[in-house]
């Protein structure tokens, strides 16, 4: 069957790779219809993600259909049914999962990253992580992961309608932030350099922006805030500038909430954390309740699907398109291989 390699740094192509065997008991063979490009994707492509090996096949945003269940797969799960899927593992043993958060276990393996993914036209997936819809597209199913990175920030920011929550970034993970900000009826001020992807922040659920690049973002947070701060801080962008801002501009008892990571040392001013009490929080992948949240979301329609998705390639095109992007990253938000 076809599949798409990362085979080295800045080199995919597509292959021809075995076909999955048939599913084993409680597990599903997946016909893959949708796929979406990831960041993690990209770094990759470009040799800069320490997880991964070579050669690797990406891929975990993912909208598809069931082609065959395997022995023991309980209801509802049916031939033919439109399904996402929840691409992590949990080994059930350490601390992470002990404590019931199995999204940052310590032995995850991400399909795609630490794992070979589902760019490729079929996977076999335990039934466990299947997520389906009635009235998403196969489209909207493939969107559905990465806006869980953004639905599980917001948890981690323990959001409410009384939060001025700041967003750094919208790219594909910084929207997903402000549509799950939004959905708490917060107010949301996205922050970015560029004004196009501010535009589309409004779109998503921002009820404002501000252009760092043009505008002194101390003084808009202070006017917004009556000179108290936003309460919570959230960075998708990972730059130490960004990653300085949120403790320096977040209110007094507030919550900060770190999803990527710096691409350099963050040189702190520590006395912020104590003298503001600060709840200083990191945020890995999703959990099952973000997938059920976004689902609700994209279902209400309110998200501007179309929009966030930047093109839509063949899987045959798929391997020029990844080069192109990393060419010029700033012009993608997200892009969909339709097989």
């Amino acid at each position: 069957m076809k599949a798409i390699s990362i085979t080295e740094p800045n080199q995919s192509e597509l292959v021809d790779i075995p076909a999955p065997a048939a599913p084993g008991a409680g597990e599903v063979l997946l016909k893959v219809r949708q796929v979406g490009y990831c960041g993690s994707d990209l770094t990759s492509f470009r040799g800069l993600n320490p997880m991964v090996s070579y050669p690797r096949i990406p891929g975990h945003e993912i909208g598809a259909t069931i082609e065959q269940l395997g022995a023991d797969v309980p209801e509802p799960w049916v031939k033919g049914q439109k399904v996402l899927v929840s691409p992590y593992t949990s080994c059930g043993k350490c601390a992470a999962c002990k404590a019931g958060r199995v999204n940052t276990c310590k032995s995850n393996q991400t399909m795609g990253v630490q794992r070979d993914g589902a760019m490729t036209e079929y996977v076999v997936v335990p039934h466990e992580k299947l997520f389906t819809s009635d009235k998403l597209s196969l489209e909207e199913m493939a969107l559905v992961e990465p806006l869980t990175v953004g639905f599980h920030a917001v948890a981690r920011g323990e959001v409410t309608s009384e939060d001025t929550v700041v967003v750094f970034g919208c790219g594909a993970i910084g929207l997903g932030v402000i549509a799950g900000a939004a959905a708490r009826n917060a107010r949301v001020v996205a922050v970015d350099i560029d004004d196009e992807k501010l535009a589309l922040a409004k779109r998503c659920g921002a009820t404002d922006t501000v252009n760092s690049m043009n505008e002194d973002l101390h003084e808009r947070l202070q006017e917004m805030t009556d000179g108290e701060g936003p309460n919570v801080m959230i960075e998708a962008v990972g730059l130490p500038a960004t990653f300085k801002a949120c403790v320096e501009e977040v209110c007094f008892a507030g919550r900060v909430v770190y999803i990527g990571y710096a691409k350099a040392a963050v040189d702190y001013e520590t006395k912020y954390f104590v003298m503001k009490e600060l709840d200083i929080r990191g945020s890995r992948n999703a959990m099952p309740e973000d997938f059920d949240a976004v689902v609700r979301h994209l279902e209400s329609g309110v998200f501007p699907t179309d929009a966030v998705i930047t093109k839509t390639v063949s899987l045959e095109d798929a391997p020029a398109a990844l080069a192109a992007w990393s060419e010029n990253p700033g012009e993608i938000t997200k892009i969909h291989v339709k097989f």
